[in-house]
């Protein structure tokens, strides 16, 4: 008995000295009472990968700009406007500014009355209501009024030019009086208001 029990420990003891045993099926058995390996299996290797801070890359829109609207309508142009009030007008300013139009006003009413004169003495009005009118003022002893020697071209080119002078004067000396009543006005009522209006 004693012999058999010592070929059994040593049969246990030689299977425990070999590891694992095989089962039937021809798989190993562990045994529960033997140490086990921690073993950890090993992880792959991952290269660390640059993230792009948003907002920071080629296609990434600068801060303040809105992203284009594919297919929208065209908006329209906003208009501003501005109300301003003439609250003063300079006279001496004023006064400048209506001599040089009285003088180019002046200038042009010359230039037309020439040209008319020549264009109705072309078309012989003057000979035609010159011989009516001496025929009608005339007498035996006199020829008449001569209408084509008073309206010669000399004569209506002074003329003219004497109504120029003047209307330069006139035209000047109220257009200053003008702002001069315009500003006493405009301390009562505030000036005249206008209205500017810009488009973008």
């Amino acid at each position: 008995m004693s012999g058999a029990t010592g070929a059994g420990s040593a049969t246990s003891g030689a299977n425990g000295a070999r590891g694992p045993a095989a089962d039937s099926k021809g798989g190993t058995v562990t045994d529960p009472r033997s140490p086990q390996p921690q073993t950890q299996a090993a992880q792959p290797y991952h290269p660390p990968q640059a993230y792009a801070t948003p907002g920071t890359g080629p296609g990434a829109q600068r801060a303040g700009e809105r992203a284009p609207r594919t297919g929208a309508a065209r908006t329209l142009p906003r208009t501003r406007k501005a109300r301003l009030r003439v609250a003063k007008a300079d006279p001496w300013s004023v006064m400048k500014v209506s001599f040089l139009l009285s003088i180019a006003l002046g200038i042009c009413t010359i230039v037309a009355a020439a040209v008319l004169w020549m264009v109705m003495d072309a078309m012989g009005v003057f000979s035609t209501v010159g011989g009516t009118i001496s025929e009608a003022t005339g007498s035996n002893e006199s020829n008449g009024f001569d209408l084509q020697s008073f309206l010669s071209l000399p004569r209506v080119l002074i003329f003219t030019s004497v109504i120029a002078v003047i209307d330069v004067v006139l035209a000047t000396a109220l257009a200053t009086l003008g702002a001069f009543i315009y500003n006493l006005s405009a301390g009562f009522v505030g000036g005249v208001e206008l209205t500017l209006a810009e488009d973008e």
